[in-house]
């Protein structure tokens, strides 16, 4: 007679701890409740005006990934977000940048709100807005798509890396473009996440430079997928995805060097097309194809063009880290206006005159196929 009243006691009490707004959950543990996607999505939506530019935009970087655009994709911006002022003013100069190289280039502002780290670090806005350990995760998020949405009134498409799965709901009706990054690529769970997105995604090389990893990747996300989530409610849920086929490599190099270099993408093109995975590639200018050092980039992306010129019609896009100012700094007290926390960027004077030269070299060799194609590539209709 005793077990059932203990077993049914029990059950009450974990009854009351679910609904407990902040409870311990163990020792090393604790958990508070945090809005639903809905609920921050209905207190910040977005506007069917710009709900359908998104659309656009996703159909424009397709295009460019598809090869129907010959435009180069380029995905530019800080390596993070950590100061809602001077990321703004950095939108607000690609955007005027941006109509000036638009029959060349399609600009895509980095929006990354958060930031994986090899061991421990900050995080990104997204869960340390008040860069000072405190971790007001709802500020964060709350944060981090105010700051999307008013980026996105520049007229700019953005991108981000979807890093926590659990956090994708909360912005990615924002982007236009995502990416996985390479410790996150071989991930199952990231693989399903992708697979029910609708919009185009890039999976970086594994960390040591092999691109196995990536390949499977694609051919995971292309196909619809039963898994474990949550739902927009904030409920646990089971997602049933359709699969999505708009995926693509990023070279990012390696432990053993950059992979940007003619013979790389070859090895890389043959690799996907052994596959049956579209030749798709962007190149990271940063990361390990700059050896970590921002100031490389313009060099990298030198190269990349050089072989677009040359033929090689498999690059796509590139990625640069971009900011106000050179270099990066430390996390403290006092930090210098527009410089990044995280890893090093190229600053604005540097990168408004690599993107305006990179316009003019691929205007400069311009062929009566590529100018035809030019004046006839319109965002395909979806």
């Amino acid at each position: 007679m005793n077990a059932p009243a203990t077993t049914q006691n029990t059950t009450v009490q974990l009854d009351r701890a679910e609904v407990s707004a902040t409870f311990s959950i163990a020792a090393r543990r604790s958990a508070q409740p945090l809005p639903s996607p809905a609920l921050l999505r209905q207190r910040l939506p977005l506007s069917a005006t710009l709900a359908e530019r998104i659309h656009a935009d996703r159909n424009a970087i397709r295009d460019v990934l598809d090869g129907h655009d010959p435009r180069l994709l380029v995905v530019v911006g800080p390596c993070s977000l950590h100061d809602p002022v001077c990321a703004l003013e950095y939108a607000q100069r690609l955007a005027e940048l941006a109509p000036q190289v638009e029959d060349q280039l399609l600009l895509v502002m980095r929006t990354y709100v958060e930031k994986p780290r090899t061991t421990v670090g900050w995080k990104g806005l997204l869960y340390d807005p008040q860069l000072d350990g405190s971790g007001d995760m709802a500020e964060g998020l709350r944060l981090s798509r105010r700051l999307m949405l008013d980026i996105l009134d520049t007229g700019l498409p953005i991108a981000s890396e979807l890093l926590q799965p659990l956090a994708t709901g909360y912005f990615d009706d924002l982007l236009g473009w995502a990416a996985i990054g390479a410790r996150t690529s071989e991930s199952q769970i990231h693989r399903e996440m992708v697979s029910g997105l609708e919009l185009p995604v890039g999976f970086k090389n594994g960390t040591d430079g092999g691109l196995g990893i990536a390949c499977d990747a694609m051919r995971s996300a292309a196909h619809p997928h039963r898994h474990f989530g949550i739902d927009d409610l904030g409920h646990p849920a089971l997602l049933e995805t359709a699969g999505n086929s708009d995926t693509h490599l990023v070279l990012r190099g390696g432990h053993a060097g950059p992979n940007h270099d003619a013979a790389s993408v070859a090895a890389a093109r043959a690799a996907l097309e052994k596959q049956g995975i579209a030749a798709r590639i962007m190149v990271d200018c940063s990361h390990a194809n700059s050896g970590k050092n921002p100031l490389r980039q313009p060099q990298v992306l030198h190269e990349v063009i050089e072989q677009r010129l040359a033929g090689d019609s498999s690059l796509r896009g590139v990625m640069l880290e971009s900011h106000l100012f050179d270099g990066c700094q430390p996390l403290g007290d006092e930090l210098r206006y527009g410089v990044s926390i995280t890893d090093g960027c190229l600053g604005w004077s540097g990168t408004e005159q690599l993107l305006r030269d990179a316009a003019e070299r691929l205007r400069s060799q311009q062929t009566p196929q590529r100018l035809s194609q030019l004046a006839q590539s319109q965002p395909t209709i979806r």
